[in-house]
């Protein structure tokens, strides 16, 4: 496969597309397997809040590799973190709001590097086809839990 610069490499490509296989757990247990569904909502909405955790790594990696970086831009990066958490724990025992909520963090999130100056060329797009699969299976387990 030729890569070029407005493309991922293979094993950003290839790993990302796999990592949105959980955000889809409880859309397929409802289906394939209902009763594990209570314990597929909190993978999801655990393996959610990871995920925003991790893009905020991302963030906080591209900022900090500056010789001096810039403060507002490291602390912007602890927020998809802090909002992961304060979901899980402002909403426990909401899952429909849990979900949504999450589904909206990662939204913002996305947003947030789709614009980045500071990001590969592919970045942008790369996160678009990661973020709707992500968001997609969110909200479709959302519309099915009672």
């Amino acid at each position: 496969m030729n890569r070029t610069a407005d493309s991922p490499p293979l094993s950003v490509l290839v790993y990302g597309l796999l990592g949105i296989i959980p955000f889809w757990l409880l859309p397929m247990t409802e289906l394939l397997a209902p009763s594990w569904t209570g314990v597929a909502v909190v993978v999801e909405a655990a393996y959610a809040a990871l995920i925003l955790s991790f893009l905020g790594g991302a963030r906080w990696g591209l900022a900090v590799r500056e010789a001096a970086p810039n403060p507002v831009a490291v602390g912007l990066a602890m927020t998809p973190t802090l909002a992961g958490l304060a979901v899980l724990v402002f909403t426990h025992g909401e899952t429909r709001v849990q979900l949504l909520a999450l589904a909206a963090a990662l939204t913002l999130s996305w947003g947030w590097d789709f614009i980045a100056k500071d990001a590969p060329p592919w970045y942008g797009r790369f996160r678009t086809v990661l973020t709707l699969g992500a968001v997609g299976g969110l909200c479709l387990g959302a519309m099915q839990v009672p």
